[in-house]
């Protein structure tokens, strides 16, 4: 399917106006025009094509995207609204409540302010908590509108309504609404209007008390800038981004979702065709790219899933809200307290997880679940820390932990193995499907990543890639062995080496430093070109690390291996040599498939985007 424009229908509400035909361009006979539905699955009111068709009929489940196929029907509904008189006060009910009532989802909604007159606004949310019988009172005074939050808008605000959320939109507003695909409401009040046959509008009291949240609602926009433009609001049926277009935008529409454009101000070009106020257009999943041209301002709706990415380490937990293109949305961290106990530290995991989730405004059912590094030994099928000398644990069955104090699904892996697939999935090697990783710090981690999927052994417990000997009965490792990568390759290794050469050279350079305890791991790198002990140091670095990266070149032969930690960030100085020598090793010389050398690149965040991709696998 190409990108193609779509055809609302219309919508003659009483409380419209005309502004959608004289400004938006919406061809219709109806009068007043009170909704245009721009991209509709809905039976109430269908998109169409220029050629008549329905998108329905004419769009395949790939156009659609991967993301909608969970979905028991198309998951969201694009409108624009004008509202030339106050639109009744509302209430959506939630997925379990209509499911069970009204054979039909909820309406999960989020509005965008496209222009708005002078004092216009919306009523959202009640302004306290209140008990039923205050808002059954004021329902029955006609005063419920004195309860209510009534915030005045401009062109640009944005508004998130989960359902259960009281609402209204007030005169003067013009709104681009994206909502779950659904037409579910209850009217609670409507100003005592009768409709165009003298009949007042029906109301739905009884069930609107029944599924209103009575709790103070508080105005808090998630507004995230990514690669795309601003992210206004997300759930699990619809994302929604404003894009500002001044020259030339690319955007990339994947396999995994659709996206619906619409131009809420300005006049330009989408790949060729004329895109102006009050045009959709529907960007078919897997397109690839696609071109925005000229001054115009978008509203673009599409459909992501949602991941808790968790990276524990010893002093905190970080925590982010990632998204399937690998945004981090939100992110924090806490305090790790490990010496209060694991299961203190699962509280602390959930109390974060929920945390943030709450500032995002998602739901349980919102998130496809928890993903989480962790240090040690891990068996990732059970969920079990076997061992972790970092968090003292033995047998802790911290996936269980976890998923009882948030309700979500919770999938473990060692750290080290995380970052590789972050950096698998949408860092370094994320054009690949097989590498290898090195994290070169204070001891070496290792990950093996293969078909976008991690190789851990039996139990998880292999790729233990820094305890592999590279010199039989040489320097000690930690682990307990002699001559392992770790001993030769890590940070401390190449401080230590480092100390020894200027210890045994009271002529070298590298002494301007001062002491022994001022050397780092960037020392020798430093001084390379100007003392040959701290070029002989590098050296010896470089030929070991060449040793263990053949080594697993030869073994795993993946696409790339990928180092990451602080030794990286000598770039071109620790990589060039590194594959000069892989390519002098590598078993079959040219005759086999190469193997690149890259510099991870996610750095910090790798942990949180690891975590989330376990659950992406």
């Amino acid at each position: 399917m190409e990108i193609v424009k779509l055809y609302p229908e219309c919508k003659d509400n009483i409380w419209g106006g005309v502004k959608l035909k004289e400004k938006y361009h919406k061809q219709t006979d109806k009068d007043p025009v009170a909704e245009s539905w721009e991209l509709s699955f809905h039976k109430d009111g269908p998109t169409r094509l220029e050629n008549g068709k329905t998108l329905q009929e004419t769009a395949t489940a790939a156009d659609l995207g991967k993301n909608c196929e969970g979905f028991p029907f198309f998951p969201m509904l694009v409108k624009l609204i004008d509202a030339k008189q106050d639109l009744s006060v509302q209430v959506h009910p939630s997925d379990s409540y209509a499911l069970k009532n009204e054979n039909s989802f909820c309406k999960t909604e989020m509005w965008y302010i496209v222009e708005a007159e002078q004092g216009a606004g919306i009523y959202l949310g009640f302004k306290r908590d209140v008990t039923q019988s205050e808002y059954e009172k004021a329902i029955k005074d006609h005063t419920l509108t004195d309860l209510l939050n009534f915030f005045e808008v401009k062109s640009g605000d944005c508004y998130f309504i989960p359902s259960g959320t009281i609402h209204a939109i007030g005169t003067g507003c013009l709104i681009c609404e994206i909502q779950q695909n659904s037409n579910l409401t209850y009217r609670v009040y409507d100003y005592g209007r009768k409709d165009k046959n003298g009949n007042e509008r029906e109301l739905h009291v009884e069930k609107a008390l029944k599924v209103t949240s009575l709790n103070g609602y508080r105005y808090a926009p998630l507004k995230v800038q990514t690669s795309q433009g601003e992210v206004l609001g997300i759930s699990r049926y619809f994302t929604t981004t404003f894009i500002n277009v001044q020259g030339e935008k690319t955007l990339t529409a994947d396999k995994n979702s659709f996206k619906c454009l619409t131009c809420v101000e300005g006049k330009g070009e989408i790949n060729g065709a004329v895109f102006e106020t009050g045009d959709t257009f529907f960007v078919p999943a897997a397109y690839g790219e696609f071109q925005l041209k000229g001054e115009i301002k978008t509203v673009m709706a599409e459909v992501r899933k949602y991941y808790v990415g968790i990276d524990l380490g010893g002093t905190f937990i970080k925590g982010g809200i990632v998204d399937d293109l690998g945004n981090i949305l939100l992110q924090d961290k806490v305090p790790t307290e490990s010496d209060k106990g694991a299961e203190k530290v699962a509280e602390n995991i959930a109390t974060l997880a929920n945390a943030l989730m709450k500032k995002a405004g998602l739901s349980n059912d919102d998130v496809e679940g928890l993903g989480m590094g962790v240090p040690g030994m891990i068996d990732s099928k059970s969920g079990v820390v076997i061992y972790s000398n970092n968090l003292n644990w033995k047998d802790f069955h911290i996936g269980q932990s976890v998923e009882k104090l948030t309700g979500l699904k919770v999938k473990i892996a060692n750290d080290a193995n995380v970052a590789a697939l972050g950096e698998v999935k949408f860092g370094a090697a994320k054009e690949y499907n097989s590498a290898v990783m090195l994290t070169l710090g204070t001891g070496v981690g290792g990950g093996v990543v293969d078909e976008g999927r991690l190789i851990e052994g039996n139990k998880s417990a292999g790729a233990e890639l820094g305890h592999s000997v590279i010199v039989r009965g040489g320097e000690q490792c930690t682990c307990g062995r002699k001559g392992c990568l770790e001993a030769y390759a890590s940070a401390t290794a190449l401080i230590r080496d480092t100390r020894r050469a200027m210890e045994a050279h009271k002529d070298s350079k590298m002494w301007e430093i001062g002491g022994l305890e001022n050397v780092t791991g960037k020392t020798s790198f430093d001084y390379k070109e100007v003392d040959i002990y701290a070029k002989e140091v590098v050296d010896n670095y470089l030929a070991n690390l060449a040793c263990g990266i053949t080594n697993f070149a030869n073994i795993f032969r993946p696409e790339v291996i990928i180092l990451g930690g602080g030794v990286c960030a000598q770039g071109d100085a620790l990589v060039k040599p590194l594959q000069k020598l892989l390519n002098e090793e590598l078993f079959a010389g040219e005759l086999g498939p190469q193997v690149k050398i890259m510099i991870a690149e996610l750095g910090n965040s790798a942990g949180l985007l690891g975590g989330a991709a376990l659950l992406m696998e």
